[in-house]
């Protein structure tokens, strides 16, 4: 029989907690409550499958919770949930502007907010996280992709569709196999990887660009941005940012947060 997913509801609302615990677990969910962002620290050691992040007051609260939350390996991908405060209760235990603008979620709501609609959001927010990242590795060396494809193997919810060699291929291959992200070398023969992330951008845009190149100078990462990439990694930090750009930019989120600024400038 599978075990039942453990939801986390992190909020200083009593009313709300309970009420989510009851509806939750009508609905076959274990669901763990939390008042504050120190007991939230130490319940997730419990590993939940999905954490609702919701008011916490003082405001800045919810939102150092976030920060650690992704500073994370262990529990940077776990599906999150925003809730954040009604408009006027925003200034004392809401997310303030410049914390929004960092925010990294699922999903975002506003209260006021009824535990029995966040239901359907929340089996698609688990749905979601079990299905594979579908992966296409465009380089033209042969031990740089048998490399990365050994990285990516380790992943259980990763999957490596299809391997390109150059610029043209990677387009051909987008467009038959519908990746969910192409990892993609910038100086390749035929066809060079800005081109090809300019092609797959416009054709293809569910097909997100992570760019992994030796070439990391900051010119190279404004051509990539301009070019519709979402990420962009230097192959020598590849090791410790690899698996963690992929899902981000998986997401829809940018990687690392410096290259939202040069992509969308």
């Amino acid at each position: 029989m599978e075990s039942k997913k453990k939801i986390l509801v992190v909020d200083d609302d009593p009313g709300f907690r309970e009420a989510c615990r009851v509806t939750f677990e009508a609905k076959s969910y274990d669901t763990v409550l939390s008042p504050s962002r120190e007991d939230a620290l130490e319940r997730m050691k419990e590993d939940p499958d999905l954490v609702i992040l919701g008011t916490l007051e003082p405001a800045g609260e919810a939102f150092r919770l976030h920060q650690w939350l992704k500073a994370q390996r262990r529990y940077a991908d776990v599906p999150l949930m925003v809730i954040d405060a009604a408009a006027r209760e925003r200034g004392t235990k809401g997310w303030r502007k410049f914390e929004g603008m960092r925010m990294q979620c699922d999903e975002y709501l506003t209260k006021p907010v009824e535990p029995s609609m966040l239901v359907p959001c929340i089996q698609h927010m688990l749905d979601e996280a079990t299905r594979k990242i579908k992966v296409l590795i465009v380089d033209d060396h042969t031990m740089v992709r048998d490399g990365i494809a050994a990285v990516l193997a380790l992943q259980k919810d990763v999957e490596v569709v299809g391997e390109a060699v150059d610029g043209r291929d990677a387009v051909e291959k987008a467009a038959r196999l519908l990746p969910n992200v192409a990892i993609m070398d910038i100086a390749m023969p035929v066809m060079s990887g800005i081109e090809a992330t300019k092609q797959i951008a416009k054709e293809y845009p569910q097909v997100k660009v992570l760019i992994l190149t030796q070439y990391d100078e900051q010119e190279n990462m404004l051509v990539a941005g301009r070019a519709g990439a979402r990420g962009f990694i230097p192959k020598k930090a590849a090791g410790a940012e690899l698996i963690q750009g992929l899902k981000a930019v998986n997401r829809g989120s940018y990687f690392p947060e410096t290259f939202a600024e040069v992509a969308l400038n």
